[in-house]
């Protein structure tokens, strides 16, 4: 007789425990995630972990880390993070470091090793995008203003949660915490992180953008998880962890402009194996040994919850927000988030951390995130609390308007033109001392082996340099060419030693990193190879080849790294400049879709009154592909409209209740049991009201709602008669409507003596 596998039977039994338990959970209105670690805790009971079953569930949980990593990487992207903002960035520094700090003199106090004390900290420091995203939806707060700075707070933190891991990493296998062993881990990562965004971004958009016919969803699947898989191996293999690869792969594809078809497509698989990473996160919480851990359980989670709210509220007061954003930003992060898991998982595999440890960061997650609505709650009273109890001058400071530590004297032609230089330097040197460096690791010995002595070597040395050439000609021709070298050269005769000094530094970079690759092949003195590197770097200025080059490059970086944003401007409901007009201190814009149930479908601007009733604005208005800006009162809503609307947090909590209770409504109606359409037969008796009517005057579709497509007379078949036939005795009506109608009409006084038949 055969018999399943185990793999099976307990894949049977996990999905089984988590199905039920995410029902429960849903049915309790709590987060998903709560559901997979009570599954966990109860799979526990049947499977060991020192049984092999428990290895293949780590297998599958190892799975689930690179597809959540991979997702967040979807949902991440770079260029998203340079919009966030200076208080994102001030925020998570203050607020990671800070927690750091406090989890790792708490570990110290519960007698715990440095290395566990700091792994301790890293956990306490990340808060819970997915809790926060679900209870921002569940108390109504999406459309707030601090929600904006929250998400942004929580988009820097998956990243420094992905570099916390590689450091992390880097110091438990080291055993210390050396400066200089510290600086070339993080130099590496910066350099893996760089090199394979640029490439990626590069290479990865044209290839689906000309594979395009051939991608449908199948196809498309496969060719991203292999991009995944291949950069994961590419992590691991340059020491890595592999949710370094996958989140990296997930930021450069979320740049496409088939990122959402990727996403959907994606989180099918993110969901099945990142519920089985958390029911295995599940299955290490031992409840029997959990009374033992109390104490340090509820500490761990008092010190999340008020340091979470202390500091953060504190580090968005220091990057120049007013006390009431920081305080209801500050309420909104004190969890412990989903990165805590991998980062504890991470310091299991690593040895470095207990199993206790890892038990007592689950439940404190637990106890956290079951607190967090009711914290987030709390965010309104300690505002008009503190607003009571501080003095007038502190309010002032403290309330002092952040939009005006955004103003940057833009007119600064230097700063400008220095701020340019130093990103195009500093991009296009690290990548040519990247591809140098593979070069010499990868490419050189198989060339020396298959072409030995002086020719194998001349042979490299052109293909290095051919290949950094665009590179270092974009170092020094790129900037000088810019509108603010020509102001600053032109408007002040003092202004040009500094910019010749710019350009002389600049020919000395790149001569010296030719100079290296022609000292690594030739061996000639230093003399002799820096003249000769300059000669080269003369020819590649000279080079017209090499020029356009240098821009078909550039042009199609910027291509694909703006061609979603370009794409997404074209169909946005406002442009950037306009928002930027609009925007005020407490006013901002949210976006509402016009459903066809709502009762302002159909009605004037005048007539609905929004600015009277609700204090709102409409300041445009999306119908397909027209914008209506400023739209006057006598326009008109129509169903599927995107209303851009302009108001203060209360006026939109307002308009929003109104907009809720039509959902509400709606909704309700859904429940009821909507009839299908059918066909029935139906005869006509002798004796019948119908006999010497015709289809108009007998009123069935009027009355009814019914059709009579066809009638069966005397062995032959009458399709789509015309309405002015009459019936006859006999007859056999095709009738075609909602099972209801028909009901009902079979109850009338025309056929009350007539058999149905189906």
């Amino acid at each position: 007789m055969p018999q399943l596998s185990p793999l099976i039977t307990n894949l049977a039994l996990i999905l089984i425990v988590a199905g039920f338990t995410s029902l429960l959970f849903k049915w309790l209105k709590q987060p998903v995630v709560l559901a997979y670690i009570v599954a966990g805790i109860i799979i526990s009971f049947f499977i060991s972990k020192e049984t092999t079953e428990y290895e293949n569930i780590e297998t599958w949980a190892d799975i689930g880390v690179i597809f959540l990593l991979f997702g967040l990487g979807l949902e991440f992207s770079f260029k998203k993070l340079m919009k966030v903002g200076v208080t994102a960035f001030i925020s998570v520094a203050f607020i990671v470091f800070s927690m750091i700090g406090v989890g790792y003199l708490t570990g110290i106090a519960f007698g715990w090793s440095h290395i566990t004390s700091l792994f301790l900290g890293a956990m306490l420091s990340m808060s819970s995008t997915m809790i926060i995203i679900k209870v921002f939806d569940d108390l109504h707060l999406n459309n707030k203003r601090f929600t904006g700075i929250v998400l942004g707070i929580l988009i820097i933190e998956d990243l420094v949660a992905v570099l916390l891991m590689v450091l992390l990493s880097t110091i438990a296998v080291s055993k210390n915490v050396e400066g200089k062993e510290m600086f070339v881990s993080l130099f590496k990562l910066v350099t893996f992180l760089f090199f394979w965004f640029l490439l990626g971004t590069y290479l990865i958009p044209t290839f689906l953008r000309r594979m395009k016919p051939f991608l449908n969803d199948e196809t498309l699947l496969i060719i991203v998880l292999s991009f995944c898989l291949g950069l994961v191996y590419l992590a691991t293999r340059a020491g890595f962890s592999s949710a370094l690869g996958a989140f990296i792969m997930g930021s450069i594809l979320s740049e496409t402009l088939d990122s959402e078809r990727i996403e959907k497509m994606i989180v099918p698989i993110k969901n099945f194996f990142g519920a089985i990473f958390f029911i295995s996160v599940g299955m290490l919480v031992h409840v029997a040994t959990l009374g033992q851990y109390i104490v340090p359980i509820l500490i761990i989670s008092l010190v999340v919850i008020v340091g979470q709210m202390t500091l953060a509220t504190i580090g968005i007061l220091l990057s120049g927000q007013n006390l009431k954003t920081a305080v209801f930003s500050g309420f909104s992060l004190a969890q412990i988030g989903e990165f805590s898991y991998i980062i504890g998982a991470l310091g299991l595999s690593l040895g470095v951390i207990e199993t206790s440890l890892y038990q007592i960061i689950v439940s404190a997650s637990i106890i956290t995130i079951f607190t967090t609505p009711y914290v987030m709650k709390l965010a309104e009273p300690t505002n008009r609390f503190l607003e009571k109890k501080l003095p007038d001058k502190w309010q002032r400071i403290l309330n002092r308007d952040a939009s005006g530590m955004q103003i940057i004297n833009e007119e600064n032609v230097w700063k400008k033109f220095l701020s340019g230089l130093i990103t195009t330097v500093l991009i296009y040197f690290l990548f040519s001392i990247i591809i140098v460096l593979f070069f010499f690791r990868y490419a050189v010995p198989i060339v020396s082996y298959y072409l030995p002595g002086i020719h194998g070597d001349i042979v490299c040395a052109i293909v290095i340099l051919l290949t950094i050439s665009p590179f270092l000609r974009a170092i020094i021709i790129k900037e000088d060419r810019s509108s603010e070298f020509m102001l600053l050269w032109n408007s002040n005769r003092t202004n040009r030693g500094p910019l010749i000094f710019t350009l002389v530094f600049r020919v000395l970079m790149c001569a010296g990193l030719i100079t290296y690759v022609l000292f690594q092949f030739f061996h000639e003195n230093f003399v002799i190879s820096f003249t000769g590197a300059l000669i080269i770097l003369v020819l590649f200025l000279a080079s017209r080849r090499i020029r356009i080059q240098t821009l078909r490059m550039e042009r199609r970086f910027k291509e694909n790294l703006n061609e979603k944003e370009k794409h997404e401007e074209s169909k946005a409901p406002l442009t950037k400049g306009f928002a930027n007009h609009l925007l005020e201190r407490d006013l901002h814009l949210t976006n509402f879709a016009v459903k066809p149930y709502y009762s302002i479908v159909g009605k004037t601007l005048k007539e609905l009154k929004f600015r009277q009733f609700f204090g709102v604005n409409i300041v445009t208005i999306v119908r397909g592909d027209q914008r209506i800006h400023i739209p006057n009162g006598d326009v008109r809503i129509y169903p599927e409209d995107q209303l851009i609307v302009l108001g203060t947090d209360k006026q939109m909590e307002a308009f929003q209740q109104e907009v809720e209770e039509r959902r509400k409504k709606y909704t309700h109606l859904q429940e009821k049991e909507i009839s299908e359409v059918q066909m029935k037969q139906i005869s006509v008796e002798p004796h019948s009201p119908l006999v010497g009517k015709t289809i108009r005057t007998s009123r069935i579709q009027d009355d009814f709602d019914c059709l009579v497509v066809g009638i069966e007379r005397n062995n032959s078949s009458i399709m789509n008669p015309s309405l002015d036939l009459k019936f006859e005795e006999g007859d056999l009506l095709w009738i075609v409507g909602e099972s209801s109608n028909i009901k009902r009409m079979r109850g009338s006084e025309l056929f009350q003596k007539n058999e149905l038949n189906d």
